[in-house]
């Protein structure tokens, strides 16, 4: 707005009361002389002041006047009978004009004269001016919400027609909004419930009491269903389906879905807490979609352990729980089927190709070498794909190397794509994830694909498998494929290396059989001690050179110890992760240390490595850093730098800490 019309303004109004506050206690406590001064000098500036204000608002009303001059009747008619709301401002955002029904948006706020970002922050004036805004939709002012068009007026003068004016057209969207927001809350979202221990839980208990463990048990979960105004239904011993409102979910996630520690704190003379898997689809486009993004939810619930909720729709996944120790299978039924089906696939296939995960360990390699020793008792061809491997895989991989047997097992990308065929099948050991497997594109190239693996299941898991083998409470994918050994032919030939190898996989994970043990474990180990597997020549392959010792040593001396979390930075950059994985491992061992988590640079990359006891789950700290793993043992990694890398660990480790203080 030019300056000659711009009102006197209230910053002058408060200089005058000011000064006649300061006149006024002149008149009260100065001699007369200055009294009478004051007073002559204060009326003679009031008058000032009137003159002016009027001469002004003259000046005002000039500009209205000169302003409507300019635009002819038929556009002023439509201008003041406009239905919608219409603000008119310079090129500088500076408020012209505006309609009366604006003032039913603003409520009756004086808006002449103020920048347009003072109402709509969301509006960029440059942008209107080369002419590439004319339209925002959903701008919330006040409680309603518009849609705003724009047009640019342009000057009549000049040949390069400048923009004189700008017009805004706010179109009320409020009704839309609040309809569409209805229908989300009240869109139905679809729950499958299942009690995953059930089977173990009432062993268990008395048998007098079991009958009442189960009547609780449901009573338990009819209640919660009631509680979100949910139809439930049981279709199975321990499974139900609750329909519900999706408003219902929103406010179960803001609670951290209690029902998981509700279910657990149920004592009814069982020995064993009783989980739930949960698997929620929402958000899909139709019922059936989402049933199907509740059952993959479950499904993904339940291969990560268990005891936690998985929320699905089209655009991510969200966990909630998973704080609780995998329970061990006593059963050996699954592990027999998939072996058996394992089988047929090898037979149907013309060739085999084992891969598994980055930087892999001798748990990967372990695995891998069982699995291709069945495969060759079944007389097929079987390929392991290894490119890159760590320092503590190097002692076991030369002796492989020496044996002629081996001669033409590990093989390289070039190999596995030349001889890969239509009914070649792919067998993935120790890794499900995309982000984690060594090579994702050659596993995207074989159509027939396998999975056997003992992490819990990350979102990024690789789908369209022919079988997905995937046992969080087992302690390493060695023992997993130890058990599937035994019933993939009849009588399970391996020799002395592939047992040691094995064994080397089981005794690496579970750091000398003191984490993730079981009753399984144990059998596997004993199965391949009767295979040869000499324990003394196991133990040789985890020896330390004196360089690495005083390395571990190094970085332990830079640990801190905060509420019984232990964290350590490697001081160097390292040429290997073992390092880093061995620290985590002796950090446990100092009194009162519960968790701790090591990191390490290579490269540019920082690695963390982190170990628990299990009553910190470090699986679920690292998992929102991008890693994955165990309650006990888990793993990640982040393009930063060193120092980042800490605050983003210590951030995630707080939040963990809050949620738990939540819950």
């Amino acid at each position: 707005m030019d300056n000659k019309y711009k009102y006197f303004t209230p910053k002058n109004e408060f200089y005058m009361i000011v000064l006649a506050v300061f006149v006024g206690l002149l008149i009260i406590y100065a001699p007369n002389s200055i009294r009478i001064g004051s007073l002559v000098f204060y009326t003679l500036l009031l008058v000032f002041h009137v003159f002016n204000l009027r001469k002004k608002t003259r000046d005002w009303k000039r500009f209205v006047e000169d302003f409507s001059t300019n635009l002819d009747s038929a556009t002023k008619n439509t201008l003041v009978n406009l239905p919608f709301p219409l603000i008119i401002a310079g090129v500088k955002g500076n408020i012209l004009w505006y309609n009366q029904k604006i003032n039913l948006i603003l409520t009756d706020e004086n808006i002449l004269g103020k920048n347009i970002n003072s109402i709509i922050k969301e509006i960029v004036i440059n942008d209107i001016l080369d002419k590439k805004t004319n339209f925002i939709s959903r701008i919330k002012i006040k409680d309603k919400f518009f849609d705003i068009y724009i047009s640019a007026v342009d000057s009549d003068e000049g040949a390069d027609q400048k923009v004189k004016m700008i017009l805004f057209y706010f179109y009320d969207i409020t009704k839309a909004e609040e309809i569409k927001f209805n229908a989300e809350e009240t869109r139905e979202a679809v729950m499958l419930i299942e009690v995953d221990n059930l089977e173990e839980v009432v062993k268990t208990t008395e048998d007098d009491k079991k009958l009442l463990l189960v009547a609780e048990i449901e009573r338990t979960i009819n209640t919660y269903a009631q509680g979100i105004s949910g139809m439930l239904k049981k279709y199975d011993s321990n499974k139900y389906i609750v329909s519900m409102q999706d408003k219902f979910i929103v406010k179960e996630a803001e609670k951290k879905f209690e029902i998981l520690d509700i279910i657990r704190e149920i004592n009814v003379g069982n020995k064993l807490a009783v989980t739930l898997s949960i698997g929620v689809g929402r958000r899909g486009s139709s019922p059936l979609e989402n049933q199907k993004f509740a059952v993959s939810a479950k499904e993904l619930a339940l291969s990560r352990g268990g005891d936690q909720v998985v929320l699905k729709t089209i655009e991510k996944l969200d966990f909630f729980g998973g704080k609780t120790k995998e329970v061990e299978k006593r059963t050996k039924v699954r592990s027999r089927v998939v072996a058996q089906a394992l089988s047929d696939l090898i037979k149907e296939s013309s060739n085999v190709f084992i891969i598994g995960h980055k930087n892999p360990d001798i748990d990967c390699l372990g695995s891998a070498i069982g699995i291709n020793s069945a495969v060759k008792n079944l007389d097929k061809p079987c390929y392991i794909y290894l490119e890159d491997m760590n320092s503590s895989m190097i002692p076991i991989y030369e002796k492989f190397s020496k044996d002629n047997k081996f001669e033409s097992t590990f093989v390289n990308s070039d190999f596995c794509y030349h001889n890969r065929y239509e009914d070649s099948l792919l067998i993935l050991v120790d890794v499900h994830s995309k982000s984690y497997v060594q090579n994702y594109d050659l596993v995207k190239g074989f159509k027939r694909r396998v999975i056997i693996d003992h992490h819990r299941k990350s979102s990024d898991y690789i789908e369209d498998t022919l079988i997905s083998y995937i046992e969080p409470y087992a302690s390493s994918s060695s023992e997993l494929v130890t058990e599937m050994l035994q019933y993939m032919v009849g009588q399970p030939k391996i020799t002395r290396l592939e047992a040691e190898a094995l064994l080397a996989g089981i005794t690496v994970d579970t750091k000398n059989f003191s984490f993730k043990t079981g009753v399984r474990t144990f059998e596997a180990a004993a199965f391949l001690r009767r295979q040869g597997a000499d324990t003394t020549d196991v133990k040789k392959l985890f020896s330390n050179n004196l360089i690495s010792y005083i390395s571990k040593l190094e970085i332990i001396k830079n640990a801190n110890i905060t509420n019984n979390i232990a964290v350590a930075a490697a001081p160097n950059e390292l040429e290997d992760l073992v390092i880093i994985a061995q620290v985590a491992d002796e950090l446990l061992n100092i009194t009162g240390v519960q968790a701790s988590f090591v990191l390490g640079k290579i490269d540019n990359e920082v690695f963390i490595s982190a170990r628990s006891y299990g009553e910190i789950n470090v699986q679920v700290i690292l998992e929102s850093l991008g890693g994955g793993g165990h309650m006990t043992i888990a793993g990640t990694k982040l393009n930063t730098t060193l120092e980042e890398a800490k605050i983003k660990l210590q951030e995630s480790i707080n939040k963990y800490f809050e949620d738990g203080e939540k819950k």
